[in-house]
C-alpha cells in the first residue's frame, strides 16, 4: 500500500520539476520574463503549500485513502488544461490546479508511515519513500527533454496526465486505511477521538503555542526550496544560457541529479543520530548546502557547476531528518497536524524562493550582475538565515520525549 501511495508522490515530484526543462519553450511561446517564469514555477508550490492544513484536517476526519482519491483528480484536470492552454494565464491556472491535486500526495505517505511503522523506523522508512518517490524527477530529466525537443512541452503535460490517471487507479484498487499494530508502536487512527472541522482547525493553532514551532517552520521554508528551486527551475536555463548546453544535455544533468537524490534520503535516514544530536546536524548540513550554492554562484566553470548540482542532489537527502525532527518534537496526538504544517511551510518556501530568485534574476543585470550568480547567492543567503533562526530560536525542551506514553 505504501508503494502505491508513493506512486502518487512520484507524479507530484514530476509535476513540481517540469519548469527546468520546459522553461526555454515556455519563454519562446509566451514571451515570459525570468520573473514570470518564477511565478509559473512557484504557482504549483503555492497551491500545494496552502492546501496542506486542509489536507491534514481531511486526513484526520475522512481518512487518507478517501482524501487522496477525491483530491488527486484535480491534478489530472490541471495537467490536461495545461496541455491545451492557449495562453500564459491558462497554463498558470493549470499549475495551480496541479498543485491542489497533488497536495495530499506526500502527506498521506508520512501519515501512513507514522501509523503503520514504529517511531524508531520513521526516518529510515520515510527516507526510502522519498527516494522511491524521487523516481518522478527522472521523468523530468532526459525523457522530458527529449519529448519537448521532438514534440512540444504540451506533450509532456499530456503524458503526465495519463500517468497520474494510472496512479489514481492503483490507489483506488490497492490502498485501504492502515490499522497500526500495537507491537509496532504506531498510531492507531481510533486512538484519537474524532473531531469537528472547527476543533481540528483549532488544533493547528495549538502548534504555534509551542515555542519550538517557529524555528522548525523557518528552516522548513528554505531547505527543500533550495534544492527544488535549482532542480525544478534554474538548472536547465543556467546550463543552456551560462554554458551553452543543449536542452537534452541539460536534461542529462537533471536526470543524474535526480538519480543521486533518490538514494540520499534513505542513506541519511539510516544515519539519523537521534533527537539528542539531530538538530546540530540539521544546522551544519544546511550551512554546507548554502556553501555549495555560493560556490556555484561565483564559479562560471561548467564542470564545477555540474558537480555542484550533483552535490546538492546528494546532500538534499539530509532533509529527511527534518521529518524525524518534527516526529520527535510533538506529541503523538499532534503528529498529523505537525506534519501537514511542516509540509505547508516547505512548499510555501518553494513558492517564495522561486519568486524571490525570479526577481533576483530579473533585476541583476541592472546592477551589473550575471542573473544566475544573483540567483545562486540569494539561495545561499536564505539558507544561512534559516540555519541561524533554527539554531538560535527555542527548540524542544526535552528532545525525543514528546512521543513517550
Amino acid at each position: 500500500m505504501l508503494l502505491v501511495l508513493v506512486s502518487g508522490f512520484a507524479l507530484s515530484q514530476a509535476f513540481r520539476t517540469i519548469t527546468s526543462i520546459m522553461a526555454t519553450s515556455l519563454r519562446a511561446e509566451f514571451g515570459l520574463s525570468a520573473q514570470a517564469l518564477g511565478v509559473f514555477a512557484g504557482a504549483f508550490a503555492f497551491a500545494f503549500g496552502t492546501m496542506q492544513l486542509f489536507m491534514g484536517i481531511a486526513i484526520d476526519l475522512y481518512g487518507l485513502r478517501r482524501t487522496v482519491l477525491v483530491v488527486f483528480p484535480v491534478a489530472i484536470a490541471g495537467a490536461g488544461l495545461s496541455a491545451l492552454a492557449p495562453g500564459y494565464g491558462w497554463v498558470l491556472l493549470g499549475q495551480m490546479l496541479i498543485g491542489v491535486g497533488c497536495s495530499p500526495a506526500f502527506l498521506v505517505c508520512t501519515v501512513f508511515i507514522a501509523r503503520y511503522f514504529a517511531p524508531a523506523k520513521f526516518a529510515a522508512v520515510s527516507g526510502v519513500a522519498m527516494g522511491v518517490g524521487g523516481l518522478g524527477m527522472l521523468f523530468t530529466g532526459t525523457p522530458l527533454a527529449w519529448m519537448v525537443q521532438q514534440s512540444s512541452w504540451r506533450t509532456g503535460f499530456g503524458v503526465l496526465a495519463a500517468l497520474a490517471t494510472v496512479a489514481w487507479v492503483l490507489i483506488y484498487w490497492k490502498v485501504r486505511e492502515p490499522q497500526a499494530l500495537p507491537a509496532h508502536g504506531g498510531i492507531h487512527p481510533g486512538d484519537v477521538p474524532r473531531e469537528s472541522i472547527a476543533q481540528a482547525a483549532r488544533g493547528f493553532g495549538a502548534l504555534f503555542l509551542l515555542p519550538h514551532t517557529v524555528g522548525i517552520m523557518l528552516l522548513a521554508l528554505m531547505t527543500y526550496a533550495s534544492m527544488l528551486t535549482l532542480r525544478g527551475l534554474w538548472l536547465g536555463p543556467m546550463l543552456i544560457e551560462r554554458h551553452g548546453f543543449t536542452l537534452v544535455a541539460s536534461g542529462h544533468v537533471a536526470t543524474v541529479m535526480s538519480l543521486v537524490s533518490l538514494f540520499s534520503p534513505a542513506l541519511f535516514g539510516r544515519m539519523d543520530p537521534g533527537p539528542q544530536h539531530r538538530r546540530r546536524w540539521l544546522v551544519g548540513l544546511t550551512l554546507l548546502m548554502g556553501a555549495l550554492f555560493a560556490a556555484m554562484g561565483w564559479s562560471h566553470v561548467a564542470w564545477l557547476n555540474v558537480a555542484g548540482a550533483l552535490a546538492v542532489g546528494v546532500l538534499s537527502g539530509y532533509m529527511v531528518l527534518q521529518y524525524a525532527d518534527v516526529r520527535s518534537a510533538y506529541p503523538a496526538s499532534m503528529t498529523g497536524r505537525a506534519m501537514s504544517l511542516f509540509t505547508m511551510a516547505m512548499f510555501l518556501g518553494v513558492a517564495l524562493m522561486q519568486w524571490i530568485t525570479g526577481m533576483a534574476a530579473t533585476t541583476a543585470p541592472g546592477w551589473g550582475w550575471e542573473p544566475y550568480t544573483a540567483v545562486l547567492l540569494t539561495i545561499a543567503g536564505l539558507l544561512a538565515a534559516a540555519a541561524a533562526a533554527f539554531r538560535w530560536l527555542p527548540g524542544p525542551s526535552e528532545p525525543g520525549d514528546q512521543n513517550r506514553p
